[in-house]
């Protein structure tokens, strides 16, 4: 089964929080713990990742925080879960390692698998933090509808 940790949850509601803010002073870690419901601590452990991808940016100082480096149409769901999952795989037969294996040849599974993560990858890399932000205040065209302030899925 596939399943996206805490790390790629959290890292989610972290970089949807910096979005609604972006163009304005960066955003202390305790806001964005705060407004989204995620344990400081752990946003400290996910920062440094999210910045080594481009991401985000730090802001040392007394007004210090994080923002995003990009503008949230150009930052897309699939980069925050690159950044803190590492590469989207379904299954070892879609993996780098996949010619490791004895059966490839003759097994249906890298057919099945490699389409179904395609589409996967397509859908997060065309969610752009943009679009995330349009669906939160119920715009047209943003992926039809309105969504809780919070995202990302559960903890």
């Amino acid at each position: 089964m596939l399943r996206i940790s805490s790390r790629g949850r959290y890292g989610i509601k972290a970089v949807f929080e910096l979005a609604r803010h972006y163009g304005r002073a960066p955003v202390p870690l305790a806001a964005v713990a705060r407004a989204q419901g995620v344990p400081e601590p752990y946003l400290e452990q996910l920062m440094p990742a999210l910045k080594r991808a481009g991401v985000v940016q730090a802001a040392r100082g007394a007004q210090g925080g994080y923002r995003l480096s990009r503008p949230p149409g150009a930052v897309t769901v699939g980069d925050v879960v690159r950044a803190l999952e590492g590469p989207i795989h379904l299954a070892t037969c879609t993996s780098d390692d996949a010619e490791d294996c004895p059966a490839l040849l003759e097994c249906i599974g890298p057919d099945v698998w490699t389409r179904v993560q395609e589409v996967l990858v397509a859908a997060m890399d065309g969610m752009t933090f943009e679009s995330l932000l349009g669906r939160q205040r119920g715009l047209p065209g943003a992926f039809g509808g309105a969504m809780a302030e919070k995202v990302g899925g559960g903890p």
